[in-house]
């Protein structure tokens, strides 16, 4: 499909969103509870990895960067997600530790967007979670130099090879350069897909002087 097909094919179609309203008066006082609500319709409607997030950072001379990664962990504390710490999400966290996360659940016309500030997880809780990894993904770990260039395939592969004999009928430790982060929301925004555009999305801000949130409707 030529460039110009792609154009023709994403400006001739026009899907239409049903009407499952989202209103302020019928959430969740809590926007922790509000993602369990409707992560767990997620789940219920069979949706690929729901647990799937866009994770947005951004460099030191000010570039936005974005990838996919996993959420590992929830709770009121915050959202937790892997990765080698050398990696360039990394290290862009470490110049500006404040990211955005988006959970995208097309099949039933939903997003999830959160606003937050990522801290690393202690070495003993990044331990245990490498530890119940599978053994082919804790050797994966200590052979990718995440985002750095390589000559080829075959160097990673050969990498691989090194580090399956050299932890041969041996627990696999953990990197020292590989471990989790904890991402504690200040602001949540769900949307909810409406007819005619005119979607609801409803916020929650965290108050500046408490742990209270605040909840807004937002113009579509």
């Amino acid at each position: 499909m030529s460039l110009e097909e792609i154009r023709s094919y994403i400006n001739s179609l026009r899907r239409a969103s049903a009407d499952q309203p989202l209103d302020e008066k019928d959430v969740c006082s809590d926007p922790f509870d509000q993602f369990e609500k409707w992560f767990e319709e997620a789940v219920n409607v069979q949706i690929l990895d729901p647990f799937a997030m866009i994770l947005a950072t951004v460099s030191e001379i000010g570039y936005p960067s974005t990838r996919v990664v996993y959420m590992r962990d929830i709770s009121k504390d915050g959202i937790v997600f892997y990765t080698n710490y050398l990696s360039q999400k990394g290290k862009e966290i470490t110049s500006n530790p404040m990211v955005s996360m988006l959970f995208f659940w097309g099949e039933i016309e939903r997003q999830i967007r959160i606003f937050g500030r990522a801290e690393q997880l202690t070495a003993k809780q990044s331990d245990e979670y490498f530890a119940s990894r599978p053994r082919e993904s804790q050797i994966g770990a200590w052979s990718s130099d995440q985002s750095d260039y390589i000559q080829s395939r075959k160097e990673l592969e050969e990498k691989y090879e090194y580090y399956s004999e050299k932890f041969k009928g041996l627990d696999v430790p953990r990197p020292e350069n590989w471990g989790g982060y904890i991402v504690k929301p200040r602001k949540f925004e769900f949307w909810q897909g409406r007819p005619n555009r005119l979607h609801d999305r409803i916020a929650y801000l965290l108050s500046e002087d408490s742990d209270s949130w605040e909840i807004k409707r937002l113009s579509p």
